[in-house]
Order: structure tokens, then sequence, then C-alpha cells
């Protein structure tokens, strides 16, 4: 893993951006696991002079519009990427670690497709959170599937609430 960026610097790397990965739902796609979006106006303000690259992982990766909702279970996105744990529907346990592990890669090309450096993702989701994740219900330190990904293969990871 890279060494930790401070909120300072992301944010930093965001301002100086001239093409940023976006997480779909935040700048107003219905495309959570609720079918709802999560439209933030800070988002749009702080995009406002980039080209954007929006994209949902999950739905990249296959995943209905509406889905259950998924957890980590066994760890954060790192270790799902080292194998040692799976993203699994929260009610009904159903296995759905390979879409978004698919879904991940799609946003990775895309990243690299655009030349985007930065990604601003959306926080606490099993994909795009930044810092905190739900795993087996709890809300806990580390990142998202996707945002592992990103971040190994240095681009800049930032979520909604670093704005």
């Amino acid at each position: 893993m890279t060494e930790a960026v401070s909120r300072e610097e992301r944010v930093a790397a965001l301002r100086e951006a001239r093409v940023v990965l976006v997480s779909a739902c935040l700048i107003g796609e219905a495309c959570r696991f609720d079918g709802r979006s999560k439209r933030s106006e800070r988002v749009l303000a702080a995009l406002e002079d980039k080209e954007i690259v929006p994209v949902c992982p999950e739905v990249g990766g296959g995943l209905p519009i509406p889905r259950a909702p998924v957890e980590l279970s066994g760890g954060t996105g790192v270790d799902v990427w080292a194998g040692r744990a799976r993203a699994l529907e929260r009610e009904a346990g159903v296995d759905r670690t390979d879409a978004f592990l698919r879904g991940a890669r799609l946003a990775l090309e895309a990243a690299r497709k655009f030349g985007a450096t930065v990604a601003l993702l959306k926080e606490k989701s099993p994909s795009c959170g930044t810092q905190r994740v739900y795993e087996a219900g709890v809300l806990r330190d580390g990142e998202g599937i996707t945002a592992a990904l990103l971040r190994s293969e240095g681009i800049t990871v930032l979520s909604d609430e670093d704005l």
C-alpha cells in the first residue's frame, strides 16, 4: 500500500486535476443499492471546472439497480484483493465479490483511458469507501474494493466527506 496522503494533499490534488473519476451517485445518478442517488452540491462545485468520468463499480460489475445491500466480510477492500475477505449481501449472505472486483477493474480501466489522476468517491461504500467501510455490520477504518485498487495503482483517492 502506498504512503498515507493527508486530507489537505488529497484536496490539493483534486484542485489541480484536469480529469477526475467520480462515483456516479455523487453527481445525481440513481445507481445506489437502494435505487437512489447521493447527489452532493459540494462535489458538483468541486468538479465544476473538471472533466469527469462517472463510474458506479457495482453496476459496472453487473449488479442491478436496486440491489441487496452488500458489506465486506473478513476485512476491507485491501483484504478482498489479497483473498482474505469477501463482499457479501447483508441479509442473504450471497457472495458478490466477483462483481465487485470486476467493477473495480473497469473503474481503473476508465481512469487510465481518460487520464484521471484523482478519484472522488462515496465514503462508507463497500466499493468506494476511502477511509471507512461497513464490515459485518460495523463501520470500521479501511477502504472499499475499488478505492483500494485505485490507490494501489497510484490514483489519488478522496471522498465526498473530504470536501
